[in-house]
């Protein structure tokens, strides 16, 4: 295993990280384990912990029982359960017990990375910031229950902010292929040209970001590597071939200022799926020959976040509505933290008034209006 300095809070954290968010649907603490243990096995030792589920929360406990001092753990503040679900919040009364019970529930005293849990607005991020949210956040790192401020957030802008504020050392972010890449021009034969490891091809906003955090040393942590299993598929991928785990675990290492990506594994073989990219070959981790040799008819029709569709006339921001829909379908239910992201957008799926102006922009004829009528159900 490979380390990496986390960008201003000087820690050296394993390349791959256990994103753990599978670790609750009914496993028994036994098999949490077990995913865990191999995992440390392969020289992980960085562990992402969003989630307010008590069931999760206590696997996890129970997985680093005796091992606690191996692992830098990010925890999350502002996640909390409520009536039997996931409710994101701000309001204090409800969010310093939830962080009291994730310490409680983890069995330790401290995490390593305190995380202000998902801001995906600039609005809500100037308040949280401005706010009694951020004064608990600095009495927990002055008490040393949290040794360094972090933010998790998919929304580029407020990343920006974050990595330029300098009060934030590292961010957690959702990054691949799909949520980066986008045509140079609304000419779609653009995409298809060779691709390399540069930044080429970004979109800007990230381009940008990625740029801002390694020149301010603001380290990143990547969520939805797999984009939620969707890249490894070749039926759900947008790009119309599969990439293995190798290829976007590659991906996710050749951005700039990246530390650790933080894989999804439901059981010790997706584990090992992903600890593979140690010892991979160059050969294996080649993603942009996959990618470039896909055919061009894969991309028409499907969605792949590039935003050429705004402006909205009712103001939906159609790329990630489209992000979360597709994310959503990849499993039999509707996931609670899918849904509750969704939920939170300022301007949901079923406002569209089906005027169907964005559809001649789309370089991909996505047919965007009945995607948002398809989304508004999903989700209802």
């Amino acid at each position: 295993m490979r380390y990496r300095r986390l960008g201003k809070t000087g820690l050296d954290v394993s390349e791959i990280g256990f994103g753990a968010e599978w670790m609750g649907g009914g496993k028994t603490p036994e098999e949490v384990r077990a995913v865990a243990e191999a995992l440390r096995a392969g020289g992980v030792n960085i562990l992402d912990c969003w989630m307010a589920d008590p069931e999760i929360r206590d696997n996890l406990g129970f997985a680093l029982r005796g091992h606690r001092d191996d692992w830098i753990i990010q925890g999350h503040i502002g996640s909390t359960w409520q009536d039997g679900q996931y409710v994101r919040s701000r309001d204090m009364s409800v969010v310093k017990p939830a962080f009291e019970d994730l310490l409680a529930r983890l069995g330790t005293d401290h995490v390593e990375l305190g995380m202000v849990h998902y801001v995906d607005s600039v609005d809500e991020y100037r308040a949280v910031m401005a706010g009694p949210f951020m004064k608990y956040v600095r009495g927990l790192e002055a008490a040393g229950t949290v040794g360094h401020v972090g933010l998790s957030t998919h929304n580029p802008d407020v990343a920006q902010r974050a990595a330029e504020s300098g009060e934030i050392e590292m961010i957690m972010f959702s990054l691949n292929p799909a949520f980066d890449m986008m045509p140079a021009s609304e000419n779609l034969d653009d995409l298809f040209g060779e691709y390399d490891e540069s930044l080429e091809g970004i979109d800007p906003a990230r381009e940008r970001l990625y740029a801002t955090c390694e020149r301010e040393d603001v380290g990143i942590t990547v969520m939805k590597g797999y984009a939620g299993g969707r890249l490894l598929d070749a039926q759900t991928s947008p790009f119309g071939v599969a990439l293995s785990p190798v290829q976007c675990v590659h991906y996710a290492l050749t951005r700039p200022a990246v530390a650790s990506i933080m894989v999804g594994a439901k059981d010790v073989a997706e584990a090992q799926a992903a600890l593979a990219y140690e010892g991979a070959t160059e050969e294996e981790r080649d993603y942009a020959s996959v990618l470039a040799g896909a055919p061009r008819h894969a991309y028409y029709g499907q969605c792949t976040y590039c935003g050429h569709c705004a402006p909205c006339a009712v103001g939906i921001d159609i790329a990630m509505v489209n992000k979360l829909h597709d994310l959503a379908a990849l499993h039999d239910e509707v996931p609670p933290s899918v849904r509750a992201h969704y939920h939170d957008l300022a301007v949901t799926a079923d406002a569209c008034v089906g005027c169907h102006a964005c559809e001649p922009r789309c370089p991909f004829g996505v047919r965007i209006a009945e995607r948002m009528e398809q989304t508004a159900e999903l989700f209802a």
